[in-house]
């Protein structure tokens, strides 16, 4: 038995007004197969390029060991140099990604290839940010702090993407005061017995290709897998509904800090003591 996904409905183009009338406004994912086919990072944008313009800079990377209560909030696992890594993934399948790496701070004439689109939606200029990958590796599923509005642009090679929405929450196993759901589920394949309310979750998924585009709406729970290697540019956009800004809120200025702090006085106990919870939590609903 295989979770219960929906394919996400691909478009090649749309006006800001279907996208508005009917994406946004029900908050549905879509992949917007042709709508960057105007930016130079079109033709420009792969693993070469970057290695060529950013080969020298020294990146963060994360992979997908369990969380340690000494890690800081997001805190990157390893670092080397971007050209080293880019070898490292041509080469062979690596667990290392890179994750949220804003490119207007470290290499900001990539500015230059992509321009900001006009779904109607206002998106946050300062904050590009590129993702990269290896073969087979993956994010944990999770949503984002803010809850934003979300336009993931793929390039180079293919990446799978699962995706649930905030109604789901309640079958996921998520762990208390955090953004992700039990790491030892394998949402590429899970086990069913082990882990039996998934079975009643809905989804959605899709598999990325170079240059498209995926909407994911405000506070989407979303699994990224790498099929090949590759990377990808997300633009995102403040949450409209206040029930989702108010979560953002609580999130940023207290969730946050309130887990940071229980950390450090429980230690690992309080990351067992989270794990353990979202299994009690989640045989409520399942």
């Amino acid at each position: 038995m295989k979770l219960n996904l929906t394919a996400i409905p691909r478009v090649k183009t749309i006006t800001k007004e279907d996208f508005l009338t009917q994406y946004f406004k029900p908050q549905k994912p879509v992949v917007i197969e042709d709508a960057i086919l105007d930016w130079p990072a079109y033709s420009k944008w792969n693993l070469e390029y970057v290695k060529e313009l950013a080969g020298d800079i020294t990146v963060p990377l994360y992979d997908d060991r369990p969380v340690d209560y000494k890690d800081g909030f997001n805190q990157a696992h390893a670092q080397m140099k971007m050209s080293d890594y880019i070898d490292l993934l041509q080469r062979e399948p690596t667990k290392y990604r890179i994750f949220l790496w804003n490119i207007l701070k470290e290499v900001p004439q990539l500015q230059q290839d992509f321009k900001f689109p006009d779904f109607g939606l206002r998106l946050m200029k300062k904050l590009p940010m590129l993702f990269f990958g290896g073969t087979d590796s993956h994010t944990f599923m999770h949503y984002d702090i803010d809850l934003a509005n979300i336009f993931h642009f793929h390039f180079e090679g293919k990446k799978q993407c699962i995706l649930f929405d905030q109604k789901q929450t309640k079958y996921l196993y998520k762990v208390p005061h955090s953004l992700i759901t039990r790491e030892d589920i394998d949402f590429n394949n899970p086990d069913l017995n082990k882990w039996p309310a998934l079975k009643k979750a809905k989804g959605w998924d899709c598999e990325l290709n170079h240059g498209d585009v995926l909407y994911m709406p405000e506070g989407y729970w979303h699994y990224m897998r790498y099929v090949t290697p590759g990377f990808s540019m997300s633009l995102r956009a403040i949450a409209r509904n206040p029930k989702n800004l108010g979560k953002a809120f609580y999130n940023i200025l207290i969730m946050r800090n309130f887990d940071n702090v229980m950390r450090r006085l429980k230690g690992q106990k309080w990351i067992d003591h989270k794990n353990n919870k979202a299994i009690a939590n989640t045989k409520l609903f399942g």
